[in-house]
């Protein structure tokens, strides 16, 4: 930005052999009350703590939605297969992997949906709409071997749900709301209406699905199922939420992991007679002064054995309890605000004899799974691999085992003008180095080889005023340490970082300190850290009369000065955003500090988290850049469904360079956390109808960000 802001700176059961976890579920989000990031953070498709570099993709759009079933490319994420106890071998089955290899179809009508759902045939079924069961409380019967899942947040399923029977097996629902099937009436028994309900099937995943106000449950394993693996969904708004078991037989072995309970009364879950419940890294929580209030957490019961570990439980009443005859071992688990029981006692079993798993650090579940839990817009459609060109990979390696030691020597080999996919796998290492992608290179990947995205980091201390060797200083766009004019790029698994000294260089004329820079067009940036203070991640065009798209998902930005700026179109899609102290150790900040034309769409903050160790109230979400004095410019921020820390004012948007913020676009819609509130002049919020205009698919368009 210029440098004209200045520095404002029991009983018989079948055998089981142990196998590997092949492939995992994502570690979404983790928490950013630091600058501190987990090791494992990944994306549909990934394996427990593996990188962040699955293929995903984004909110399809209207071209792309038939009226009717429609057969399909197949989805990247349709070869993803469950982890937990739905990948053990047992029972004749051999992990839970749904309908792949079946045909893929996609669905808006609910006699599509069942007339697939219910067949013999393997089918991956992509949801494209909201559909309304008739009558309501249906519950469709799905056969074995189906992947039903949500096209990005389309796919909601509205007045009933799912049923397994006996024997269904290897069945994953994923992506999807099931929601409303509550008929004025908690605990009524005429309508057992429930969003899933397993009466003796195994190899089950339930994955990433909103779960809210239905009749009865929202989830129900009965009847001896097992293999069942539930994680990263949303519980919400209900009364009896998950039952397990109810059979005399020790059968049911469960995992759930990396779910968010909020303003469930009971059966958080409520575990009867599970031969082995494996419980981690989820989030209980109960709000004061809320209409739905907990009677009790996590229960184990019968003879259940229940492993419980690194949870977390806010506000909740009797956050763990167990009937004398059931065992609970605990392992670091945190209960803020709880009351009455909290137990443990017994033998259990260690989940590590099934699978292999990791676990997140307990004070990170809540804004992990508050950022990371149910349907994500990046799931859809993508290009079959069989019609995509295979990637060139280009090794680099500061030990010299690659074809090249930096980052840009890598850049140089790409061939001017390439016309398919080139990536440049980085091995682990901290790369100290600029690297420019010049317009003349598109379709490259910079991707880290490492476990994390902590583990390959590209660096460099430039800033606005540092002297250039050849004479003058850098300014802003220059200071860049990763600077991207080529389109179709990428960025996936690593740490692009700015780490100018502001406190050792006050005598400097330009604190404006850029970590990422991008000049370009369908920009993807998947799993990955930006850091840096002033002018963090500069998102721009090549020209202003040119489109500029970035999507960033499942990554981390932080600073403290106008932070995330620029004419992009670009949108911030389930991460964190960690907000900084200045040089001096106080709190004061800006956002993001959009310079957008009239013409074009902003900066998108949707299903994030914004918070960090700043002091309350001294952050906006924005202020309006009129770059040059521009007075055509009309500056957007949207920041909707996402969680903000008690940093954020509660007038959150700001005047810049003389131009009044409330001529320009900056709204909000349906935040939550003690840094959101409530619609007025000074923060102005959309209405449904708005908010439906600025959706993902609205920024992004015709582009479907893929691998």
């Amino acid at each position: 930005m210029s440098e004209r802001r200045g520095k404002t700176t029991a009983g018989p059961r079948h055998r089981r052999r142990r196998t590997a976890l092949t492939v995992g579920i994502p570690l979404a989000l983790t928490a950013a009350v630091t600058t501190t990031y987990d090791t494992g953070l990944g994306v549909f498709g990934e394996g427990a703590g593996q990188t962040a570099s699955a293929a995903t993709t984004a909110t399809a759009t209207a071209a792309t939605k038939a009226t009717t079933a429609a057969t399909a490319a197949a989805p990247a994420w349709a070869a993803d297969t469950a982890d937990g106890f739905a990948s053990v071998n047992s029972l004749g089955q051999n992990g839970t992997y749904g309908g792949r290899g079946g045909q893929t179809v996609t669905v808006k009508t609910l006699a599509d949906l069942e007339k697939y759902a219910t067949a013999e045939e393997p089918y991956v079924i992509v949801v494209a709409a909201a559909i309304t069961m008739n009558p309501v409380g249906k519950e469709i019967k799905v056969k074995s071997d189906k992947t039903i899942v949500g096209q990005g947040t389309s796919g909601q399923i509205v007045g009933g749900g799912f049923f397994l029977g006996t024997g269904v097996h290897n069945v994953i629902i994923r992506n999807l709301t099931i929601r409303d099937s509550y008929q004025g009436v908690w605990n009524d028994k005429d309508h057992d209406f429930d969003a899933v309900q397993m009466d003796g099937a195994h190899h089950v995943w339930i994955d990433h699905n909103d779960l809210r106000h239905m009749a009865d449950g929202l989830i129900d394993v009965r009847k001896d199922s097992t293999n069942v693996t539930v994680s990263w969904n949303r519980f919400s708004d209900n009364n009896k939420t998950f039952g397990i078991g109810w059979t005399e037989n020790l059968v049911t072995d469960i995992t759930i992991h990396h779910n968010w309970f909020r303003e469930t009364e009971q059966r958080n879950p409520s575990t009867d007679n599970a031969a082995h419940a494996h419980l981690y890294n989820n989030y209980l929580q109960d709000d004061p002064g809320t209409t739905i209030k907990s009677s009790y957490g996590n229960y184990s019961r019968g003879s259940t054995k229940m492993v419980l570990e690194n949870s977390y439980f806010q506000g909740m009443n009797n956050p763990v309890t167990k009937d004398a005859t059931a065992a609970v071992v605990q392992r670091g688990n945190t209960f803020s605000g709880t009351s009455g029981r909290n137990e443990s006692g017994g033998t259990a079993f260690d989940p590590r004899s099934f699978y292999g798993y990791t676990l997140d650090r307990t004070a990170d579940v809540p804004a992990l799974l508050t950022a990371g839990t149910g349907p994500r817009t990046t799931i859809g459609t993508a290009t079959t691999p069989s019609t995509k060109a295979a990637a060139a990979t280009l090794t680099v390696a500061k030990d010299g085992s690659g074809q090249f030691t930096t980052v840009q020597a890598a850049v140089d080999a790409v061939p001017a003008n390439n016309p398919s996919r080139v990536v440049i796998s980085v091995k682990p290492g901290t790369y100290r180095e600029t690297v420019k992608v010049p317009a003349n290179k598109p379709h490259v990947t910079v991707q880290g080889a490492g476990a994390s995205r902590k583990d390959t980091v590209i660096v460099f201390n430039n800033a606005a005023g540092t002297a250039k060797p050849g004479g003058g200083t850098y300014g802003t766009s220059g200071s860049a340490t990763v600077a991207v004019e080529a389109d179709d790029f990428q960025a996936r698994n690593l740490t692009i970082n700015n780490d100018f000294d502001e406190a050792r260089n006050q005598s400097l004329s330009g604190h404006q300190a850029v970590a990422l820079r991008t000049a370009a067009d369908q920009v993807l940036l998947d799993g990955i850290i930006v850091d840096g203070d002033q002018d963090t991640l500069l998102l721009d065009t090549a020209a202003k009369d040119r489109l500029g798209r970035v999507y960033v998902t499942n990554s981390y930005i932080s600073g403290n000065v106008d932070f995330v700026f620029g004419r992009a179109t670009a949108v911030i899609d389930q991460s964190v955003i960690t907000l900084k102290k200045r040089w001096d150790g106080t709190s004061a900040g800006y956002i993001t500090a959009p310079s957008t034309t009239a013409d074009r769409k902003g900066i998108l903050i949707n299903r994030s988290v914004v918070n960090g160790d700043v002091s309350a109230g001294s952050f906006f979400l924005g202020r309006n850049w009129h770059a040059g004095g521009d007075a055509t410019l009309r500056p957007q921020t949207t920041v909707r469904n996402s969680t903000l820390s008690a940093a954020v004012k509660s007038t959150p948007w700001s005047d810049m360079g003389g131009f009044s913020w409330k001529n320009d676009r900056f709204a909000e819609y349906r935040n939550t956390g003690p840094g959101s509130g409530a619609a007025s002049g000074d923060r102005p919020q959309l209405t449904d109808s708005q908010a439906t205009g600025q959706e993902v698919a609205d920024w992004l368009g015709t582009w479907n960000p893929t691998a």
